[in-house]
């Protein structure tokens, strides 16, 4: 029987969970016509290793493992690109997505009935009991309010990590899209020139199997840069923007400890002038790590203590530049608050660049 589904499971650290979804996919879509391509982002628990294990012994099972590349959006990506199927899925691999519901989503895109099947949380007929979490429950309803407006696709639930295409109508949309974040339905949405033509399939979302949760409290600022990106991102790149807003707020904190040196401390301006540098810098680099660099966050203690070094190195390196190039631009007759400003922007350019290559790797 030709390949005609590939069902994309981006990973990070699922291993138990391989096995029993493999299973439980070939129970709904029958033995022979899909594939299941793993996209693994370097798991810490072995996870790429064990779908070696399950491809070694079933030639429908595929692994891309990732070294130096994270988020499920880029995979998912990646896996458009690597596969021949002319229908691909993405589904998550923590088995909160149902298979079952793989053959009914698609025939409607095989038909020609819609572009997009999307499974719903919150079509009428679905479930979220077992979610067991009300707070991120709100949360997708507002994310999914202002996903719309931008879409302009009339949706339950555009939030959806789990929905079907034909591979061909991915691959148009690839180059434009920005992989950034979690929500790769929602980049293709508001990619496309036309509206996809979409339809729901009530979910019940199930509890997880096995393993913990990837989505953390930056998941709602994730969804925001993504939100920016499609509207602004071609003017100032998402990731730049976001290292500025950081740099901002590493400002006001800057000048708190100035504050609280000076005022509340006592001590003199100079080492109270360093003490605040020294602070924002570590804030700034905190922030960074949690949202700038989320894909490639440093988590270990040695990686926190290297990174943080490097980033305050590259930080002064700036900061010269900002102060040299200031300095000059007023020399020459530069009005104070422009040659202050171009300095910032200098210096914050310079920061990005070498926070980008020497502290979270290239980019």
């Amino acid at each position: 029987m030709a390949l005609d589904l590939a069902i994309i499971l981006p990973t990070l650290n699922e291993r138990d969970n391989l096995a029993p979804l493999v299973e439980r996919i070939e129970n709904a879509l029958g033995a022979h016509g899909w594939e299941v391509l793993i996209v693994d982002d370097n798991s810490a628990d072995g996870t790429a290793e064990e779908a070696r294990r399950l491809a070694r012994s079933d030639n429908r099972i595929r692994v891309i493992q990732r070294i130096g590349r994270r988020g499920l959006s880029s995979a998912a990506i990646e896996g458009f690109c690597a596969t021949a199927a002319p229908f691909v899925a993405v589904m998550d691999a923590d088995h909160q997505h149902d298979p079952a519901l793989l053959a009914p989503m698609l025939e409607a895109v095989k038909s020609g009935e819609v572009d997009v099947s999307v499974a719903s949380r919150f079509a009428e007929g679905a479930s979220t009991k077992d979610w067991a979490s009300p707070e991120r429950e709100k949360l997708s309803g507002i994310a999914n309010r202002l996903a719309r407006k931008l879409t302009g696709v009339e949706l339950s639930d555009p939030m959806s990590g789990y929905f079907l295409l034909r591979t061909d109508t991915a691959l148009a949309l690839v180059p434009k899209l920005s992989g950034i974040g979690f929500k790769i339905l929602l980049d293709l949405l508001a990619t496309s020139d036309r509206p996809l033509e979409v339809r729901d399939f009530p979910m019940n979302f199930a509890p997880r199997r096995a393993g913990e949760s990837k989505l953390d409290r930056a998941i709602a600022l994730d969804f925001l840069a993504g939100l920016y990106d499609k509207t602004f991102g071609r003017i100032i790149p998402t990731r730049f923007a976001l290292f500025g807003t950081v740099g901002a707020l590493g400002v006001l904190v800057h000048l708190v400890i100035l504050y609280l040196c000076l005022l509340v401390a006592g001590a003199q301006f100079a080492w109270s002038q360093a003490m605040a540098t020294l602070g924002a810098m570590t804030f700034n680099f905190w922030l960074n790590n949690f949202l700038t660099y989320r894909d490639r966050r440093l988590e270990s203690a040695r990686d926190m203590l290297r990174g943080w070094a490097s980033f305050v190195a590259a930080c002064s390196v700036g900061a010269l530049a900002n102060v040299a190039v200031a300095s000059l631009l007023y020399a020459r007759g530069l009005h104070s608050l422009l040659a202050a400003l171009v300095g910032i922007v200098i210096g914050s350019v310079w920061n990005y660049a070498l926070s980008s290559r020497f502290v979270w790797g290239r980019y």
